[in-house]
């Protein structure tokens, strides 16, 4: 084992040193492989770097042959460059002292029909002027080429001027109606474009102006701008007063097509379309009722004045609508319905003013420059709205003088106008945003002048009405309604289209706290409690004018008649809503005023009835004959009973009660107390025998009793 385990170790040293042997060979091997490929590389690397040399000195002999080849070139080439820019430089210069001749036929024939061309010539003669500023300022070339530019200059503000003026129309009436009309019936209003200028003009306008502003340095065709575009807002303002006044002659109507605005002052309801203040309505009803009131409808002085009230005689409201309309009394080409048609154009043209304006505005925009754009528009419309304005202070002015003459229906004219106003002030404000402070004030001052003359004219009407004289000749023979009592009912209704307007104008003149924030209900109590006033003075004038009447009974039909006519009209209008805002009890007031002047009518009738009573009648047996004083007694109430009848019949016929409803009613009342009260005589004097002419004393049946006071109050009986 010993000899076995020493053997092992030395049998593996040799394998490993053959091993080791084997791989020296290898790496002798390689390493010899390594030097010969070094040779080589060498080798290869000497004659590379051999014919880099080769190469190197090609190159170095090469540049020294091109360089000075190149240099010479590049030295001929700029000098070439300079002759070439020397020559362009000097052509241009001469092309300066050419231009004035270059441009003499342009310039002289003007910018009509080749603007562009002409501003073209224009900017050579311009850059001519800054050559010879810059480089030759005394040469006499820059007076020639500045002369030719400021008569180019010239030539292009009357371009400005010609273009403007000759297609500067004034916009057509009816294309102004349409832009200012509104249609209800449309949820989406289409917008009427006003085309002042045609399209191609504009953009010359545009350009010159532009060219005047960069180059000109000129700010005179901004006043030749709004001198013109003002004449043009002018006359087409006057041209709608002028389709006015022309259509109204020829038709009686202006032309208006669905030209409306909406109520605002009165609760809301469908109305048709119709201008905005239909001319005439109140001047004519007005007139129609002093007309009536001064000729009666007899043809005599002091006769019924009633307007054609529902539940009135058919004869009368007959005869007042035919009298309307046939004009019998004035017709339209009267003075009043000119100065109807007056207003109705005004307050066309305070909405033609504002829509011509901002179109103005719009247009203006786009030609003059935008630190120019207030001022000029504030001159462009100055001429348009002081005429404006001057017309609505001759509105007011010739307001004043009715009032002064007594003549209140003036106001009417008012409120149509200041309602416009006012519901337009938003819009006309926002309009003359950026003009000047006097500009913006001129609109206010007139509605506070409107409103002040407004005020003053409601409160001299309710002080007119508690004044009015009781004039013995200016009462109705009739006893019907009195004309003080119509006139008063008309101006009262007229004032339920402008409630909101008549109430403010009475807040414009509170100075309480309690005014200092003006609301619509507040406003609208004012009215109320304005028009309470009214009717409370008309009421004390009307019972001061009944004592005129010697008769009694004719001074409670009077009053019947009046207080029944004031209660009517109230309920058929809104009136009456305004009155119950401050006076609950108004309705009530007014029947009851009316119970007691028919019971004071009926007191007339007792000394008819008295005779019929059994007061001093004599007490007889059946068969018994009575004295003598007895049968006097009996004939006397007979004779007293006729001849009372006879008269009242007579007299009472051709009194008036022009409500058929109350008519009839108070004849039917007092027939029965008559016929009652003379059924019941002849019952008891049946079988008396106190005459021997029995036919001379019992003239009347019960039934022709009640024939003739059915007869009551008709003239035509």
């Amino acid at each position: 084992m010993g000899i076995l385990s020493r053997m092992i170790p030395t049998e593996d040293a040799s394998a490993r040193k053959r091993e080791i042997e084997e791989k020296l060979k290898q790496e002798q091997e390689t390493l010899s492989f390594i030097r010969e490929n070094l040779e080589k590389s060498d080798q290869l690397t000497k004659g590379m770097v051999s014919i880099l040399s080769s190469f190197e000195s090609r190159l170095m002999q090469l540049e020294n042959s091109i360089i000075p080849v190149h240099k010479q070139t590049e030295n001929l080439q700029r000098l070439q460059d300079n002759v070439d820019k020397t020559l362009s430089c000097m052509d241009h210069v001469i092309s300066y002292y050419h231009v004035a001749k270059d441009t003499d036929r342009i310039i002289r024939e003007g910018p009509t029909g080749r603007l562009d061309e002409y501003l073209a010539c224009i900017a050579k003669i311009q850059k001519a002027v800054e050559y010879f500023q810059d480089n030759n300022p005394d040469s006499p070339e820059l007076n020639t080429v500045k002369a030719r530019f400021e008569k180019g200059k010239e030539l292009l503000e009357a371009e400005f001027r010609n273009l403007l003026t000759r297609y500067s129309k004034p916009v057509p009436p009816i294309l102004i109606l349409d832009a200012i009309s509104v249609d209800e019936e449309l949820e989406v209003q289409e917008e009427v474009v006003l085309e002042h200028l045609p399209e191609a003009v504009l953009q010359d306008i545009i350009c010159i102006a532009g060219w005047l502003v960069e180059y000109g340095r000129n700010q005179d065709f901004m006043n030749v701008y709004f001198q013109i575009r003002s004449n043009q807002l002018d006359r087409s303002i006057k041209g709608l007063k002028e389709h006015f006044r022309k259509s109204s002659a020829s038709s009686g109507v202006p032309y208006s097509p669905a030209v409306q605005t909406k109520r605002k002052d009165t609760p809301t309801k469908k109305v048709p379309k119709r201008p905005v203040y239909i001319p005439g309505t109140i001047r004519k009803a007005q007139n129609l009722l002093k007309q009536y009131s001064q000729h009666g409808l007899d043809g005599k002085k002091g006769g019924s004045n009633l307007t054609p009230l529902e539940g009135y005689d058919h004869d009368l409201r007959v005869k007042l609508m035919t009298d309307a309309l046939t004009e019998k009394h004035g017709g339209a080409a009267g003075k009043d319905d000119v100065l109807d048609i007056e207003i109705d154009s005004y307050i066309h043209c305070i909405s033609a003013f504002v829509k011509l304006a901002q179109s103005e505005y719009a247009l203006l925009l786009e030609i003059i420059p935008e630190h120019h754009q207030k001022k000029t528009f504030d001159s462009l419309i100055q001429e348009a709205l002081d005429n404006l304005m001057l017309e609505g202070d001759n509105i007011v002015s010739a307001a004043r003088r009715a009032i002064m003459r007594h003549d209140y229906s003036a106001v009417l004219t008012i409120f149509p106008i200041l309602r416009h106003l006012k519901m337009n002030k938003s819009e006309f404000d926002s309009t003359l945003q950026g003009t000047a402070a006097s500009t913006k004030n001129k609109l206010p001052t007139l509605i506070t002048s409107m409103e002040t003359i407004g005020a003053k004219a409601l409160e001299e009407f309710a002080d007119s009405i508690k004044n009015d004289p009781d004039k013995e000749y200016n009462m109705p023979k009739d006893g019907t309604v009195h004309e003080l009592t119509s006139n008063a009912i008309l101006f009262l209704q007229q004032l339920l289209d402008f409630q909101e307007t008549a109430g403010a104008m009475l807040a414009s003149q509170e100075s309480s706290s309690s005014a200092s924030s003006y609301t619509s209900e507040f406003n609208k109590r004012l009215l109320s409690t304005y028009i309470c006033k009214v009717l409370g003075n008309l009421q004390l004038n009307l019972l001061s004018k009944s004592k005129v009447y010697e008769d009694a009974a004719l001074s409670a039909i009077f009053l019947h008649n009046n207080y029944n006519y004031i209660l009517k009209s109230l309920e058929k209008s809104e009136l009456i809503q305004l009155v119950t805002v401050t006076q609950k009890r108004a309705e009530s007031l007014y029947r009851e005023l009316i119970e007691q002047q028919i019971i004071s009518y009926k007191s007339s009738w007792f000394k008819v009835t008295e005779h019929l009573s059994e007061k001093n009648m004599p007490v007889f047996q059946p068969g018994t004959k009575l004295k003598d004083k007895e049968r006097q007694i009996i004939k006397d109430k007979f004779k007293g009973f006729n001849d009372g009848l006879e008269e009242l019949c007579k007299t009472q016929k051709g009194w008036a009660i022009p409500d058929k409803e109350q008519r009839d009613f108070i004849r039917r009342s007092q027939k029965t107390v008559v016929s009652e009260a003379y059924r019941a005589f002849l019952q008891r004097c049946a079988n008396i025998s106190f005459t021997k002419n029995p036919e001379k004393y019992h003239k009347y049946h019960p039934e022709h009793v009640e024939e003739m006071i059915e007869k009551l109050f008709d003239t035509s009986a």
